[in-house]
């Protein structure tokens, strides 16, 4: 019995190394960005642009539901390039939090004029990763391999942006231009991950992976190193405690994530400890 559970669970194993492998590397510029919640927010007016397109009768694994919560999530990009100043007069992740509030309303607003609103919804929280197909990992792995290839293109401007923000004005780059050009890439990958996993599952891979990277410290690649490391090592628990003890898959990944991320830290605070003493 356990052996046929592993196997109905290969593919869903499948699909999560993929997104920890575009979302580990985004978390390390969304932690340097310090917007953390960006994620959430694009994920949010993606399932409000996936729930608008439900009030025109499009089901959520069609190309018009995609098509709407992407071009609601392109819209989001561009406004939280826009909002960006070299000021910061205004904190851009209390930006962040009002654009998450005002998507999450409006999509209850939307979801309530459809009969099957709430399970919508609720889809869009939590995913089905466990339905998904070999057909979709290719298909996802594909189109994050492209956007993975256009971020190394385009690695300097984005790195430089995300870790001195300073330099990146001082050096006359049109930082707005190259925030939208991030942001947008950022949103498709979220608008394709979050029709699969959900946005709880889709924020852990973004976040935890990253924050687990920066404990360990060092350079870039290494820290990038750790988080693939990391998600792929927690994705296997996870995966195998599903399986063993019929818990929801979604949920399970999650909490391990910050089981772990916790072990982790109190791990590394008793060996700088020991090490100072």
């Amino acid at each position: 019995m356990a052996h046929d559970l592993l196997a109905l669970m290969w593919v869903p194993f499948l699909m999560c190394l993929v997104l920890t492998g575009i979302h580990a590397y985004l978390g390390l510029h969304v932690i340097a960005r310090e917007v953390v919640f960006v994620d959430i927010a694009l994920a949010q007016i993606a399932s409000l642009g996936s729930t608008a397109a439900f009030l025109w009768n499009y089901d959520l694994d069609t190309w018009g539901s995609y098509g709407f919560g992407l071009s609601f999530t392109i819209l989001g990009a561009l406004v939280f390039a826009l909002t960006r100043s070299r000021e910061r007069r205004v904190s851009q992740e209390a930006i962040i939090g009002v654009v998450y509030a005002v998507s999450s309303a409006a999509a209850v607003l939307v979801a309530d004029q459809t009969p099957h609103g709430a399970e919508h919804l609720r889809s869009m929280l939590v995913g089905s990763i466990l339905a998904v197909r070999g057909s979709e990992v290719i298909k996802v792995a594909c189109l994050y391999s492209l956007i993975g290839l256009f971020h190394w293109l385009c690695r300097r401007p984005f790195f430089l942006i995300s870790e001195s923000p300073d330099q990146a004005y001082a050096q006359g780059l049109p930082v707005r231009w190259w925030d939208f050009l991030f942001y947008a890439s950022f949103g498709v990958v979220v608008t394709s991950s979050v029709r699969i996993a959900g946005v709880l599952l889709v924020f852990s891979y973004l976040i935890v992976p990253t924050l687990a990277a920066n404990l360990l410290g060092g350079s870039v690649a290494r820290r990038l190193a750790i988080a693939w490391a990391f998600g792929t090592l927690v994705s296997v628990i996870a995966m195998l405690a599903s399986a063993t003890l019929d818990l929801p898959t979604g949920a399970t990944v999650v909490c391990a994530f910050g089981v772990i991320l916790l072990v982790l830290a109190l791990i590394t605070r008793v060996r700088g400890s020991v090490a100072r003493a």
